[in-house]
């Protein structure tokens, strides 16, 4: 039996979770917000039981330190040596690495060299990987990458109709990011239905404030609608998702903004928040849609018809499909909006909801479709970090 701490390092934020394996128990998770600043908040799960406190927290070194002993203090466990191996969430691993990596000192520092390709996520991503390096400085440490997944897509999907020499000077092609949540999704798709996952084609649709799509085939993803950044793709809380690349020097004119802080509208202004003017939190739209707002109305349309867009294309490009799976924040509770999608199916793809029953599900594993759907569809809770555990007790050959 191993105890592996999966770890997702953000620019001011640290969420943890340590897992028993390979029984893959958990045993306590939780996340530090506010890094950097006097009202830091820590918060740790002990015995079921949330508990927080807030005080200054200077950096992410300090917070795992302040991780590693509220794990004796509770508890947890009754020695440092007993946490075997650390995992390490990273955005971007560019073309190099199509698996996770046991880290060498080649593999931290690529982490920093590919910062241009995530420069919000990617220092972060090494801080916290430094931080707990130099407090567990004898254990294991493995690297899991959001692009990884993504990696299986054949030029023809991954490259975009530019100039050549700009994919083989400056790799601008489409990566995809939330890798590892299709994986696990898809991948559970194919354990509930009863198959090999080389067997099941299965469209993913990862639906959170961050939100992407992706086309896996036999287990292999061959599709995803994140791009050169997580900028590309659908509609999300704060960002617009695809749009024609001519809008950002027409509006750079119009408005006076530099081209970076047009970017910042289109990643933090936009999607969501954008449209309906309320905030890029879908509950907060969804409790205006229900008044009847009239941008709330808008912004549910605008949302819906995009996901169906992508599930459309893809359904093309696979061929055929057993199942569509929503997960992540809204994919997981949301049931009007997984209805929404699912209406503008109804037609061309014959899919089809149990209205009734997909209204009682909230975050839990359900078949959610009528019995005379062509296209089975799930709710499948996502589990990333348990992901991490699994790659880091693979490549490490822990027991």
């Amino acid at each position: 039996m191993s105890k592996v701490m999966a770890v997702n390092a953000g620019s001011s934020s640290l969420k943890f979770k340590l897992f028993q394996m390979p029984e893959e128990t958990v045993l306590t998770d939780g996340v530090v917000e506010r890094i950097g600043m006097d009202d830091a908040i820590f918060t740790i799960r002990v015995n079921g039981k949330k508990i927080s406190h807030v005080e200054p927290i200077k950096d992410h070194q300090q917070a795992v330190d302040m991780l590693l002993k509220a794990l004796i203090d509770y508890k947890i466990v009754e020695r440092m040596d007993e946490i075997d191996a650390v995992g390490h969430r990273v955005l971007h691993g560019g073309e190099k690495y199509a698996d996770s990596a046991v880290v060498t000192p080649e593999v931290a520092q690529d982490i920093l060299d590919m910062k241009d390709l995530g420069p919000l996520h990617m220092p972060a991503n090494y801080i916290g990987y430094k931080a707990f390096a130099n407090a567990l400085p004898n254990v294991g440490h493995v690297t899991v990458y959001d692009t990884a997944f993504h990696l299986t897509m054949a030029p023809e999907t991954f490259l975009y109709p530019i100039p050549l020499e700009y994919y083989e000077k400056y790799k601008a092609r489409r990566y995809g990011f939330h890798g590892t949540s299709h994986k696990f999704v898809s991948e559970r798709f194919a354990e509930l239905v009863g198959k090999k996952k080389e067997d099941v084609n299965v469209i993913t649709c990862h639906l959170g404030n961050g939100a992407s799509l992706a086309a896996v085939k036999g287990g292999k993803c061959i599709n995803t609608s994140m791009g050169f950044t997580p900028l590309a793709g659908i509609m999300m809380g704060g960002r617009s998702g695809d749009i024609d690349p001519s809008l950002i020097p027409y509006l750079m004119e119009k408005t006076g903004q530099s081209a970076k802080e047009l970017i910042n509208t289109l990643n933090k202004k936009s999607g969501m928040l954008g449209i309906s003017g309320i905030s890029s939190d879908a509950r907060d739209v969804d409790a205006a849609f229900l008044k009847g707002d009239e941008r709330a109305v808008l912004t549910r349309k605008m949302y819906a018809q995009r996901v169906a867009s992508f599930i459309g294309s893809y359904y093309v490009q696979l061929g055929h499909v057993d199942g569509i799976v929503f997960t992540a924040g809204l994919g997981e509770n949301d049931a009007a909006v997984r209805s929404e999608i699912c209406a503008l199916l109804t037609e061309a793809l014959g899919v089809k909801l149990d209205e009734e029953f997909n209204k009682t599900i909230h975050g839990k594993e359900a078949l959610i479709s009528a019995h005379d759907s062509k296209i089975q569809v799930w709710v499948i809770p996502t589990n990333e970090e348990l992901v991490i555990a699994r790659d880091t007790v693979r490549l490490l050959h822990l027991k």
